[in-house]
């Protein structure tokens, strides 16, 4: 076979593997990949002014190159199928052409000839793209080994630099640790924060959102400062007592990016203790607010309410719309998760929040649909008959539900034996192989035990009369074929 030499080939893919930080399987590959883009671009420029270019774009697909390491070089080779007239010099070759080397070849089978081009007929347009496709295969398998280091890693909180910008996304530095190299990564607009200050080389902290694949991009890290993830992380590095498991965080309710401009974001944070004699409220926010402040700052000034987590409904709810003072807590449907929280006039529209903010968030960490009443006002009996209302026709709403599941299962459940009758009267094709198999697995029946004693086979009558006459009908044949 001939060689095309590369003088240097095990030193070249050795400096790759060490620069890039990439497998040497992985770099000979790609240069594997990258010849064989350049041998195909020297196919196609052979037309080049003559005709139109002939070759699908799968035309080479069956095109493989091979690299001795030891002889540094490389070869061009394509697989063929023998056959019995030639339709395609690349992908067939004849019979009679194979059996001058090998008697015993067959048509149908393939053999790999050797089809290198001279180093020089290789071409500078060929040479080009090889060296293109190389950088590009390179840059493909880093990114691509460094995003599933990402997606592998246990904290998902990662300190990001901004690079620059893409319509209204920011791409950002990150790595996956110390000494590893960066990887961009997208934060979209959606997931920025509206008091974020992204400038050039500005540093922040960013979730890691998710490592999805990007049609004609590869792997992408998305990334994010708007998640509850990153108030979590950023509470459990300020406060050791999460960190040693005495206090943790039960739920997150977070808006930090409100649908107007005029409210600020804002989060709440339910909070309990494993201890009795540890206040967990107290221990997130610290000696004169210290711990908190240092969370506030990293998220831009956005406003936290710390609050206690009970297990009591009425109880979590009325902690949930702190720092409102709350008079009552009604639990007017439990199966709903319905509630009436009576608040002192002057309390009404800071329990609200502004545009409704507040108990926005309330309902979202606590899970129950809230309404605000003004204590002073309410009037239970009315009330009442409105909440009876709503769960009467809650009630209904889920009868009908279920009704349509039942009549839903009942379709699904005779369609299902409707087929199963219709499959008995008419078997498919994988149907009688399976009742074939099943009857080769059950093999022949037991000679009799009687039989086996006396050291003779089992046979009827009839199978020894249905023996003779196939005897003689083979003999009968026999004697005719003589004949002829």
């Amino acid at each position: 076979m001939a060689l095309v030499l590369l003088p240097g080939l095990t030193n070249l893919i050795e400096d790759i593997s060490e620069e890039k930080k990439l497998p040497a399987a992985v770099v000979e590959a790609a240069l594997r990949e990258a010849l064989l883009k350049g041998y195909e671009r020297y196919r196609r420029t052979l037309y080049l002014g003559i005709s139109e270019d002939p070759f699908e774009e799968d035309y080479f697909s069956n095109f493989d190159v091979q690299l001795d390491l030891d002889d540094e070089g490389y070869r061009v080779l394509a697989s063929k199928i023998i056959v019995e007239e030639v339709e395609s010099d690349d992908h067939q070759i004849a019979i009679d052409e194979v059996r001058q080397v090998a008697e015993d070849a067959q048509i149908g089978d393939t053999v790999v000839l050797d089809v290198t081009p001279e180093k020089d007929d290789f071409g500078r347009m060929a040479a080009a793209t090889t060296k293109q496709v190389l950088a590009q295969k390179l840059r493909d398998q880093q990114r691509r080994m460094i995003q599933e280091e990402f997606a592998d890693l246990e904290d998902p909180v990662l300190t990001a630099r901004v690079i620059r910008f893409e319509r209204q996304s920011v791409i950002m530095a990150v790595s996956s640790g110390l000494g590893r190299p960066e990887v961009e990564a997208e934060l979209p607009r959606r997931d920025q924060l509206p008091n974020d200050n992204y400038r050039a080389n500005a540093t922040f902290k960013v979730f890691l959102k998710e490592v999805s694949e990007v049609p004609r991009r590869g792997p992408q890290l998305f990334v994010s400062r708007s998640n509850a993830g990153l108030v979590v992380y950023l509470f459990e590095n300020e406060v050791p007592e999460i960190q040693e498991g005495s206090v943790r965080i039960v739920a997150v309710s977070r808006e930090a990016n409100p649908p107007s401009r005029s409210v600020g974001p804002r989060t709440k944070v339910a909070v309990d203790s494993v201890e009795r004699e540890v206040d967990p409220v107290g221990a997130c926010i610290g000696a004169r607010g210290s711990r908190i402040q240092q969370v506030v700052n990293e998220l831009r000034g956005e406003k936290i309410d710390v609050i206690r987590w009970s297990q009591d409904p009425g109880q979590y709810i009325a902690n949930s719309l702190s720092p409102a003072r709350v008079e009552a807590v009604r639990l007017v449907d439990r199966d709903g998760q319905h509630a009436h929280v009576l608040v002192p006039p002057d309390q009404l529209s800071l329990a609200i929040g502004r545009e409704g903010q507040n108990v926005r968030l309330a309902a979202r960490l606590t899970g129950w649909k809230i309404d605000i009443k003004n204590a002073s006002e309410y009037d239970q009996v009315s009330e009442d008959a409105v909440v009876a209302e709503l769960i009467a026709r809650r009630q209904e709403e889920e009868q009908l539900q279920a009704e349509a599941e039942a009549r839903l299962a009942a379709e699904q459940a005779a369609r299902a034996e409707e087929d199963a009758r219709l499959r008995e009267l008419y078997p498919l094709p994988e149907d009688e192989e399976d009742q074939y198999d099943g009857f080769e697995a059950e093999g022949e029946p037991e000679p009799d035990a009687a039989a086996l004693e006396d050291g003779q086979p089992e046979a009827s009558e009839g199978a020894m009369a249905d023996s003779d006459v196939d005897s003689d009908a083979d003999s009968d044949a026999d004697a005719n074929d003589e004949e002829e």
